[in-house]
Parts: structure tokens; C-alpha cells; sequence
């Protein structure tokens, strides 16, 4: 994250801040201790100080920056994507939150609109009655190519 104020070269903070542990940090943030060492390991969160026993020390805004990840990924972002904003916000201030926010909503609706064409879809089989995805019996089968299917007729 930096040095900043209130942080030594060291990394600890001097403003009275307690390192936290890995299982207070899971807890903290709504996440198990596993998903915390996957984050760890794709650099989404920094890799903590060590205890001279070998036991992770975070800082403690490290389970507001869960808390961000957590919220992103529930915006629709990916980890993948998640990372990407992170990393240029640590690195300076951009617009690219709001280019990412654009091509993600843009892509939510065109899965809205894939989920509205599938839900109409399965009521004109319901409504229809269809009986079987290769072999319908029903007078006015809206699934596409179902005759077809059982077809030997192979051009």
C-alpha cells in the first residue's frame, strides 16, 4: 500500500494499529482463511508480515480492502478484473473504474437480454407442451430442429 503517514520502512503502523491474524482477518471480513492465502497468492492483497514463529501479520485495513474485493465481485467484476482495478488505482488515479463499470454493465445487459430470450423460450415450451428436446409429439413444437435430430438424412 506505501509508505504513508503514520507507516515505517518497516511497513508496521505507528498509530496504535494492531497487526491481525489470519483467522481475525477471515472473520472480520466474511471470507475463510483459504480464500484469504488465494487473494494473497493472486496479489490482490499484499503478503503480510511475518512473526518470527512464521504467523501472517495483516494490517488492519486489509479487511476493508477484502471488503472491497467482496464487493466488486458482487458488482459482476471478475478476480481477474478486480486485480486490474486495483492495481492502476494503487498506481494512480484513473477513470478506468468508470470505462470498467461501462463495459460491465454493457455486458450484464446483453446477458439480461440472453436470460429474456431463454425465459421466453422455455414458456413457449411449457406452453406448447413439449414432451421431449429430439422427439416432440406436440402439434406446434417451438423448439428449434427437434424433428431433425432423429433424422437419418445426413447431407
Amino acid at each position: 500500500m506505501g509508505d504513508g503517514p503514520g507507516v515505517h520502512d518497516s511497513g508496521v503502523h505507528d498509530s496504535g494499529d494492531r497487526r491481525l491474524r489470519s483467522g481475525e482477518v477471515a472473520r472480520r471480513a466474511g471470507v475463510n482463511v483459504q480464500t484469504l492465502r488465494y487473494y494473497e497468492r493472486r496479489g490482490l492483497i499484499a503478503e503480510p508480515d511475518r512473526s518470527p514463529g512464521g504467523q501472517r501479520h495483516y494490517p488492519p485495513d486489509t479487511v476493508a480492502l477484502l471488503g472491497i474485493i467482496r464487493a466488486a465481485q458482487r458488482l459482476g467484476f471478475t478476480l481477474d478484473e478486480v486485480a486490474e482495478l486495483l492495481d492502476t488505482g494503487r498506481r494512480h488515479s484513473t477513470p478506468d473504474l468508470q470505462a470498467s463499470a461501462r463495459a460491465k454493465l454493457a455486458e450484464i445487459d446483453r446477458r439480461i437480454q440472453d436470460l429474456r430470450t431463454i425465459r421466453t423460450a422455455l414458456a413457449d415450451v411449457i406452453d406448447a407442451r413439449c414432451d421431449s428436446l429430439t422427439a416432440c409429439t406436440c402439434p406446434a413444437c417451438p423448439l428449434p430442429f427437434a424433428g431433425l435430430a432423429g433424422s437419418d438424412d445426413r447431407r
